[in-house]
């Protein structure tokens, strides 16, 4: 399988307008998977439980945080998400030089949604996530069938202070602290000789290997890639393409101008064919703690043909219905030895209210899309800059769903 998926992009003060950090991410994935978007409330545990991640069974936290997700269905982790406190993961596949196994560990999604349900601040998330990598590995098929697309993984953590950029390769990473400005993640290894945390043995490994001479400054990308992002074929082409759209929104991004970014099909971010676009993400961050976080999700294929629709954090949230899959317990296929035998429908309301039009949508019904997605926008704002109940909000992202739908008919 050929390695091109995903594109994450932070802006930070000044390059945002409203003293807001905005995130966005575009998840690409195989063009026949479903994206479903759910939401889990935080939780207390006993001593000594354990945890079912997508292939194996590891440690649980004494308490979990509320998060809402981004995830290919038939798996445990997220490809993106938030949390209750703010807190925004994205993550990218990403190849170098260190051997990809094809044991069955933490996917790089389980690490997204660990991050997110034990991380009161980016940092924190990053910590989580280094943590359990040491602890318990990553590895595993990131695709629902039988054939093996394996990868490490990148990710891009932001909260409402400051940005993180985790890259990886097998249990050696390295880290990078954002705290102003723009930056964006694809499919190659970014970190450069900017590094602000890494694993005690990245240097050593790379050393041992004859990837680094220990002479010349130590420089991530470099020692454990084959090259270099600029130069790394269709993922590094999107690398670019990707900075030079968040420059030109530089000192005037906002999250209508970040989903137009996710979009753009000419650069390939909003991806096509046999890889495609199958959900998107933006958020707004406030750096103002009075202020409710908003994040947008489409929850379907193709932002540029559909509808941004926003959820706040809020006492009572119940499941998401209208965007969650359907469940198969123990007799889902991934769950099965050996797995992926066979597919269930996973699609969900909105996926398949959508599918039915996506081919044939007209100017008109797209129209009402967009109107619908820039009727929302005007409504977060009104809601971040007033005095709102936080329990009114419970029902925003559920209410919206049910508006596109009856744009679907």
């Amino acid at each position: 399988m050929e390695p091109c998926s995903c594109d994450t992009f932070v802006a930070l003060p000044p390059a945002t307008v409203g003293n807001r950090i905005i995130f966005g991410k575009n998840s690409d994935r195989p063009d026949d998977e479903v994206q479903e978007i759910v939401y889990f409330p935080g939780k207390c545990y006993e001593a000594g439980e354990k945890l079912e991640c997508t292939y194996i069974e590891i440690e649980q936290v004494k308490q979990t945080f509320a998060v809402v997700l981004s995830r290919p269905s038939w798996l445990w982790g997220a490809e993106m998400g938030a949390n209750e406190f703010g807190v925004c993961i994205g993550n990218e596949a990403v190849w170098g030089k260190e051997d990809i196994g094809n044991e069955e560990a933490l996917l790089g999604m389980d690490l997204v949604r660990l991050g997110l349900e034990r991380g009161r601040t980016a940092e924190e998330a990053v910590d989580v996530i280094v943590s359990l990598l040491d602890q318990y590995g990553q590895g595993g098929n990131c695709n629902e069938d039988t054939a093996q697309f394996l990868y490490h993984n990148s990710f891009l953590i932001a909260d409402r202070k400051e940005a993180w950029i985790l890259e990886t390769a097998g249990k050696f990473w390295a880290a990078e602290k954002v705290e102003e400005g723009i930056r964006n993640i694809s499919n190659s290894l970014s970190i450069t000789t900017k590094i602000d945390r890494e694993h005690p043995k990245t240097r050593p490994h790379a050393r041992n290997n004859s990837w680094w001479d220990g002479v010349q400054e130590f420089n991530f990308a470099g020692a454990y890639s084959w090259h270099y992002p600029s130069k790394s074929s269709s993922h590094g082409d999107r690398y670019c393409e990707g900075y030079k759209l968040l420059k030109k929104h530089n000192g005037n991004m906002t999250a209508e101008a970040m989903m137009e970014i996710l979009s753009n099909k000419r650069s390939g971010i909003n991806m096509e064919g046999s890889f495609r676009t199958t959900g998107s993400m933006v958020s707004i961050l406030s750096q103002d703690p009075n202020q409710p976080c908003c994040h947008f999700f489409t929850g379907t294929p193709d932002p540029s043909r559909s509808v941004f629709k926003p959820f706040i954090f809020a006492p009572q949230i119940q499941q998401l219905l209208k965007t969650a899959s359907p469940s198969f317990g123990l007799d889902d296929p991934v769950k099965q030895i050996p797995r992926f035998q066979t597919r269930p429908d996973r699609r969900h309301e909105l996926w398949r209210k959508h599918e039915s039009v996506l081919e044939n949508m007209g100017k008109e019904m797209l129209g009402k899309m967009k109107n619908l997605e820039k009727q929302k926008l005007k409504e977060v704002e009104i809601i971040l800059n007033g005095d709102v109940d936080l329990a009114s909000l419970a029902l925003l992202f559920p209410n919206s769903v049910e508006e596109e739908i009856k744009i679907y008919g």
